[in-house]
């Protein structure tokens, strides 16, 4: 963990999350959240919980109902099932983020792409891993947001996931509106274009304004 003082406040912490790897931080109520995509065309799987009471957590048709569609951008509010702010995007350089896809796992990469696939490593594996250093296990995993991904839906209704619009060096800003729990996991996933068939790195960044 690295402390500092910015021209915006107080880093927190800073840091790489390996591609591949997950990650997880308490964001006190106040705090910036920054996830840079530091080589373009990376989804980031992410879950949100209060930190005091994790029962109270990310809904995605909370979260889509309030703001009238199924993609993330800057204003877009993060709402637990209890319809409370979580955390709200208050910049960002990509411009889509998605709602509806879901965490790859091993099932559904045995479903989608073949039985080869079940030994993969899945971002349900890393909410898993991750999330159990916080006392949360399988049934505390809920339909995640994808930060990053491009999952258009098509003319019938069904989700393309296609080759991703962010680039080196995009960010996506959240600001705590409470103390949150996130968990990240930086996608593993091979077999679609999610992460350009080859992941990489990602940065996050904790900031506390000044005086809190």
């Amino acid at each position: 963990m690295t402390t500092a003082t910015t021209r915006t406040g107080r880093l927190v912490t800073d840091g790489t999350v390996p591609a591949r790897a997950a990650w997880s931080a308490v964001v006190r109520a106040g705090s910036l959240l920054t996830i840079t995509d530091l080589h373009g065309n990376q989804a980031a799987d992410f879950l949100v919980y209060d930190a005091h009471d994790t029962t109270v957590r990310y809904s995605a048709p909370d979260t889509i109902q309030a703001q009238g569609g199924i993609f993330l951008t800057t204003g877009s509010v993060l709402l637990s099932g209890e319809h409370t702010p979580l955390m709200t995007v208050v910049q960002d350089t990509c411009g889509r983020h998605d709602t509806v896809a879901g965490a790859c796992s091993k099932e559904s990469n045995t479903l989608r792409y073949g039985h080869h696939t079940w030994s993969q490593h899945a971002c349900v594996d890393n909410f898993l891993a991750e999330g159990a250093r916080h006392g949360l296990d399988g049934r505390d995993l809920v339909p995640n947001v994808n930060w990053y991904m491009n999952v258009p839906v098509e003319p019938d209704g069904t989700l393309g996931i296609v080759d991703g619009i962010s680039a080196p060096g995009l960010k996506i800003v959240l600001r705590a509106e409470t103390d949150v729990l996130v968990l990240l996991s930086n996608c593993p996933q091979i077999n679609n274009p999610c992460n350009g068939f080859e992941p990489t790195a990602l940065r996050t960044t904790v900031t506390q304004p000044d005086g809190s």
